[in-house]
């Protein structure tokens, strides 16, 4: 079938969607919901079979729904209607939800049923359940729901009762740290994440608080700062406290939309003197280790001969100084006598390359820009010259642009069943690095690697693997993948081939490197990169404001619209406003 996608952003949910549907031999399409921008004409010239609404905040045309087809994926059970579904599930701290596939009407949320797929909600933040358990129910539903549209006798099923819940707005949010226990602050944060955050007082200014992990052991008065650790402050409650990752200042009249930033970043000036606690350093590490701690971004422990270096960066998003603490933790990690090092194994994000967010707040955006690509690239450079062990590189969650790339440096790339992975830096008007031109042809071919860095779709774990990028795929729960990768690991270092593998990897990097050196790879990209940094021309300086600022489209882009033209190769606004998604439901006109 022809299958139009109308979507306010090409948010995760909206990639994941549209890479599966290709999967299963649909032809699809996708229109943004733009205001000024006639949605209706737009399907007129699709004369789309069915219109799917995976992620929709504005109304869908009366003339639309009434002339098609078309279903809205509402992130909540039947019955459940509202426009902060999945937060309200949260703050109630339900254990269960679900995905409703209903067909459009005159009143949100009230269609009929086509479909609707259940899932469990664990203690994560609202961006990755989003991603994870609301997505895999999400796909559940839709590709239920597009068998049975196909079958041409499928009735849906009208609902027979409803609970309809307000928009949840700040003054619902609002934390009191003088009463709220740790719990309950952590919550607040989880259900806010990573939009709209939590509106909060602190230092005399006005910030969305975003992200939250507890505190075990440092304790003060309610409300104080504490401590830094890696970017983030530490916040006292009644009973404990708990560390926030990120800030955004709100945002006066007439003044662009502020970035999302490490909090003491964001602070700067303003952050008291605090001291700045330092996470346990991986190579000091006793066999058997944990791990550190809840509050680091980077952690380090062993099971055997398999070494677990895991790192979880918000938004996958990696500054300079992340690619830099975590290349130091990886030459730690190596200086451990294991056979096998696995990188990531975490639930969300595995990684997005380079920061623009941190970029875009720099006093000099092209040397951020160059500073950051370095890091990254050097972090690349030691995993691709690593001969004394197997690196698998394991993706709960997705991966994109150089973060893509740098899963490729690996030996062997594991993703989870729900991984949209997308290989390309063409949208955000970048050549890229991180050895990309060595790495992406050497696994897939030179001309694969052309097509997918100019196409610049979304694809599935799926369709990666059928291509060669990666080489295994875990069907499991977003909160089973570090387990089964741990078994998994754990099965490849007791391999009677490893051994032998490992012995043949030094002999396979010098014969790459006598066809071409990495450093000439290394040379080509950042030549291409620097002059881009440097122009203030150049398409990557807007489309990158345009991302970290939330600047809406101002139209859908023609590798969406019409995916023949992205072979064309123009440079188009980035694809997706996800890094992570806001989640919003899915409204029609009445």
């Amino acid at each position: 079938m022809h299958i139009l996608l109308v979507a306010s952003a090409f948010n995760s949910l909206t990639q994941r969607v549209h890479a599966e549907l290709r999967d299963h031999g649909h032809r699809v399409a996708v229109e943004l919901a733009v205001p000024g921008v006639p949605l209706a004409d737009a399907v007129r010239r699709h004369r789309p079979d069915l219109i799917i609404a995976p992620m929709l905040t504005t109304a869908l045309p009366r003339e639309v729904w009434e002339a098609h087809t078309c279903l809205i994926v509402h992130p909540g059970p039947v019955g459940d209607r509202g426009p902060s579904s999945l937060d309200r599930a949260i703050l109630d701290r339900a254990d269960r939800w679900g995905v409703t596939v209903l067909q459009a009407t005159g009143e949100m949320d009230a269609g009929d049923v086509w479909a609707f797929a259940d899932c469990p909600l664990p203690e994560v933040a609202k961006s990755d359940l989003y991603r994870g358990e609301i997505a895999d129910a999400a796909l559940r539903a839709v590709l239920t729901a597009v068998e049975r549209f196909a079958s041409g006798t499928y009735v849906p099923r009208p609902q027979t009762t409803h609970h309809t819940r307000p928009y949840l707005g700040q003054e619902d949010r609002r934390i009191d740290w003088e009463t709220d226990p740790t719990e309950r602050v952590l919550r607040t944060l989880r259900a806010a994440d990573s939009r709209p955050g939590v509106l909060d007082e602190l230092l005399g200014g006005a910030w969305y608080l975003h992200g939250g992990r507890p505190e075990y052991e440092l304790r003060g008065r309610p409300g104080e700062l504490l401590a830094t650790r890696d970017g983030a402050v530490c916040r006292a409650t009644t009973d404990g406290a708990v560390w926030i990752p990120e800030l955004r200042a709100r945002r006066r009249p007439g003044q662009p939309a502020p970035v999302k930033l490490p909090a003491t970043l964001a602070l700067a000036d303003r952050l008291p003197p605090l001291p700045e606690l330092p996470a346990p350093r991986p190579g000091d590490l006793p066999d058997g280790s944990e791990g550190v701690a809840a509050p680091g971004d980077i952690g380090y422990r062993e099971e055997g001969r398999v070494g677990f270096l895991s790192f979880s960066f918000p938004g996958g998003a990696m500054a300079t100084d992340h690619c830099r603490r975590l290349l130091h933790a990886y030459r730690a990690a190596c200086s451990r006598p294991t056979s096998v090092l696995v990188l990531g194994g975490g639930r969300d994000f595995f990684s997005n390359g380079i920061h623009l967010g941190v970029i875009e707040a720099a006093d000099d955006p092209a040397a951020e820009s160059w500073a950051n690509i370095e890091a990254m690239d050097d972090l690349v450079e030691a995993i691709l010259t690593t001969t004394d062990r197997l690196v698998v590189a394991a993706l709960g969650g997705n991966a994109a642009a150089g973060g893509a790339m740098l899963a490729l440096a690996a030996d062997e790339v594991w993703c989870r069943t729900g991984v949209v992975l997308n290989p390309h830096y063409r949208l955000m008007g970048l050549h890229g690095s991180e050895y990309w031109t060595y790495t992406l042809p050497r696994r897939v071919g030179a001309a694969v690697a052309e097509r997918l860095t100019t196409d610049a779709l979304p694809l599935s774990a799926a369709a990666a693997e059928g291509l060669g990028l990666i080489d295994r795929r875990v069907p499991c729960a977003p909160d089973a993948f570090a387990a089964e990768t741990a078994r998994l690991a754990g099965l490849l270092a007791d391999s009677p081939a490893t051994p032998s593998r490992i012995a043949g990897k030094k002999a396979a990097r010098d014969r790459d490197e006598a066809v071409r050196p990495l450093a000439a790879h290394r040379e080509a990209e950042l030549t291409r990169m620097r002059a881009t940094f440097h122009d203030p021309d150049a398409p990557y300086h807007a489309l990158r404001r345009a991302f970290v600022r939330k600047e809406p489209a101002t139209g859908t882009p023609p590798h969406l619209a019409d995916p023949a033209s992205s072979r064309r190769g123009d440079v188009t606004a980035m694809a997706a406003h996800d890094s992570p998604s806001a989640v919003e439901p899915c409204y029609q006109e009445g």
